[in-house]
């Protein structure tokens, strides 16, 4: 399959800190690739660069969209690369708290919206039948998620588990073909983290998504993921299909442990 995103030695450096160091780097259409490694190992540094928080310092960054057509993200804005089709997740759950769960997820429509400012002010027809439309939208990715019945709540009231539902569904909302999840399964139980499994694999073939995420959950991500990419200190230290990766002794001694390999 091609590639819909290829990182080509991308380094970042922040002030004599080197971050990232030659992250080479391709995932092909429909993969579900993880990116492991102990903390501070600079995962979610890639992302931030990838999703344009971040420009690197050398190296280029190619993304294929849904057009067929190749762009270079080095230095576009998050919301140009938000509109190319790639959408992610935070490690640290960002939400409008204090507006509801619905229009949490209609905030994520805006970029697609087809009425001007004049059709919102105004009341248009335009204006109402694009906004029922994105509603209709919003509230069937809320049932997906099992969390249409709270769309009234403020996102604040939710539990944690369900904030990290909403994040996801507002992540699709954009309209991604690449999903970028930063530590999806972070405090979930192991019940919500079996049903978090399922359902990645789930919206995946639902909305044909090709997924890049970040976990410490390593059932999680060795029930899931078809390929693996390990980092250390910023540089790729192994990569391959997880049962090769759990028993790569640079692994084993970087991150997971000798328990890793006893119990593979």
């Amino acid at each position: 399959m091609e590639a819909v995103l290829d990182a080509d030695n991308i380094s970042i450096v922040f002030g004599g800190l080197r971050a990232v160091s030659d992250f080479n780097f391709s995932i092909r259409e429909g993969e579900l690739v993880g990116l492991i490694g102990p903390n501070g190992a600079g995962k979610t540094t890639v992302f931030n660069m990838l999703s344009g928080v971040y420009s690197p310092t050398s190296g280029e960054i190619n993304f294929m969209g849904r057009d067929g057509r190749e762009t270079r993200l080095n230095g576009l804005a998050p919301y140009q690369i938000t509109k190319l089709g790639i959408a992610r997740t935070f490690q640290n759950i960002r939400l409008y708290k204090q507006l509801s769960v619905l229009d949490n997820v209609r905030i994520a429509h805006h970029q697609n919206v087809k009425y001007n400012s004049l059709d919102a002010i105004l009341r248009t027809k335009r204006f109402y039948t694009e906004e029922t439309k994105i509603e209709a939208e919003a509230r069937e990715l809320l049932a997906i998620f099992g969390i249409d019945d709270k769309r009234a709540e403020l996102a604040s009231n939710l539990p944690y588990g369900q904030q990290r539902k909403l994040e996801i569904v507002r992540a699709l909302a954009t309209n991604p073909s690449l999903l970028l999840l930063d530590e999806p399964a972070a405090g979930m139980n192991p019940q919500e983290t079996n049903a978090l499994m399922d359902l990645i694999a789930f919206i995946r073939k639902k909305f044909n998504l090709t997924i890049l995420l970040i976990e410490h959950d390593m059932s999680l991500v060795m029930g899931i993921c078809e390929r693996i990419v390990v980092l250390d200190y910023g540089k790729i230290i192994s990569e391959g299909v997880p049962d090769v990766v759990r028993k790569d002794p640079l692994v084993i001694k970087a991150y997971l442990g000798q328990e890793a390999i006893e119990s593979a």
